[in-house]
């Protein structure tokens, strides 16, 4: 066997981030498409009380926040669900789909992201300054979001160095939409425009009950608070990370979950929740609408669509980095780690999800996208709150956050009630989804078997 020659060390990550860029960045990771796309069709489950889902989505959040703490306290490296996963259970197949799971949530966050650009946000801008008024559900709406997809992989194939100093700057812009929001809220309260009594109103289905009612909306609201864990893979660029991380995240958290609060409080002062179900993801344009109607909505729009854009685009570089991660541990078949020789990003991988996104944009609606997102999420975090449990065995040789051992208990508890069907009333649509997605990662992990026997995986080059 020929000697192996030694690799030169390549440099540590530059520590770039300190506390407020970190606090920035989780708050931004966080608002996004799930707000501005899915509060209609969290009214349309809960009814008037729409302020409760997002409200016991942040607490189940704020749970595995803990979890994902500890673990990147004690392993702050650029990995995190899988890194925790293949450390607790040492299982490379449990490892790899994880990874995939994460991935295949880029691709469905995307997507309804896509559909949110072309059905509500572009939609608006059509008619304010064009006055062509298209059906959310016509042809040319479902080809807008396809383009959409098709712009978004030809950015990727460029090659976009996304800086967390831009993250700020698009914070701002998505921010300053649910500013606008609750201004109008806190506006319509002073000169007692709205209806207080719907906030306490849940609507029940025929046949359900007011908590299969609630936990059904609260397990669609939770897609709008994820992102927090997508902070730890910056773990290796942040400056004292075990020290910075927790204030920032719980912060960050909490901050996104009062915003939520305050923006769904308002929508359901102003509009009944049938009227918000029926507007769907156009629910926030119908607020400033009704709200404020001297208020120029494109703006609005215009703001929106910047949000739905930001959190694409992100997703979709996730997604492509992490099947490409796999290919390059071999994992999956080799043939989509293939990297362009001019362009340098790897391009099969690229095309491989944009394709995914353009039949989910093509066959599914925004609500079934959402709920498959936060499907696989509740999954993945459901795993990463075991794996905090049974990591306590391994020994830290340095100070770092340990969460009160409730906390991923509960965490594991409610992440897997949101998950399963009977108790979270998730459509059946939901499990489909993911169940196609994560088939065609079982696939890729057979054909790889066949092909290369078992691998090992370095679960570090599967970060995002």
């Amino acid at each position: 066997m020929a000697e192996a020659t030694p690799q030169t060390e390549q440099p540590g990550l530059h520590r770039a981030i300190g506390p407020k860029l970190l606090l920035f960045f989780v708050v931004g990771d966080i608002l996004g498409t799930g707000i501005y796309a899915l509060t209609g069709n969290v009214a349309g489950k809960i009814g008037g009380a729409l302020w409760l889902p997002f409200l016991l989505a942040f607490l189940v959040a704020f749970l595995t926040a803990f979890s994902y703490l500890e673990l990147v306290g004690k392993y702050p490296r650029a990995a995190g669900a899988a890194l925790y996963t293949n450390k607790a259970f040492k299982i490379h197949f449990l490892t790899f789909m994880v990874a995939f799971a994460v991935m295949s949530s880029g691709i469905t966050s995307a997507s309804s992201a896509a559909l949110a650009f072309g059905r509500t946000y572009l939609r608006q801008l059509l008619v304010e300054f064009f006055d062509v008024a298209l059906s959310p559900e016509s042809l040319v709406i479902t080809g807008i979001a396809i383009v959409f997809i098709a712009a978004l992989a030809v950015i990727n194939f460029r090659g976009v160095s996304e800086s967390v100093k831009t993250n700020v700057v698009l914070t701002c812009i998505e921010l300053s939409g649910l500013v606008i929001i609750i201004a109008i809220g806190a506006y319509a309260i002073a000169v007692g425009d709205g209806e207080p009594s719907r906030l306490t109103e849940i609507h029940t289905p025929s046949g359900s009950s007011v908590l299969l009612a609630v936990t059904s909306a609260t397990a669609l609201a939770f897609f709008a608070m994820v992102g927090f864990e997508d902070s730890v893979n910056m773990a290796e660029e942040c400056r004292n990370p075990v020290k910075i991380f927790p204030r920032a995240m719980l912060w960050g958290m909490g901050i996104a979950a009062l915003i939520y609060v305050l923006v769904a409080v308002t929508s359901s002062l102003l509009i009944p929740s049938d009227e918000l179900a029926k507007a769907g993801s156009g629910a926030l344009l119908r607020v400033v609408a009704v709200g404020a109607p001297g208020f120029p909505l494109w703006i609005f729009a215009l703001i929106g669509l910047l949000a739905v854009i930001n959190s694409a685009l992100i997703n979709m570089l996730m997604a492509s980095r992490l099947l490409y991660g796999m290919a390059n541990e071999r994992i999956i078949p080799r043939f989509f780690g293939t990297v362009h020789p001019f362009r340098r990003t790897p391009w099969i991988s690229i095309v491989f999800t944009t394709g995914i996104a353009v039949i989910l944009v093509s066959t599914a609606d925004i609500g079934k996208l959402g709920g498959t997102t936060s499907l696989l999420l509740l999954i993945v975090f459901t795993i990463v709150n075991i794996a905090c449990l049974v990591l306590r065995r391994e020994k830290s040789e340095h100070q770092h956050f340990r969460a009160p051992t409730w906390a991923p208990v509960l965490g594991a508890i409610t992440c897997a009630y949101l998950a399963l069907p009977f108790t979270s009333g998730r459509p059946w649509d939901d499990y489909v989804i993911a169940g196609y997605l994560l088939l065609a990662g079982l696939v890729l992990w057979g054909i790889n078997r066949v092909l290369h026997g078992k691998v090992e995986i370095d679960p570090q080059k599967l970060s995002k």
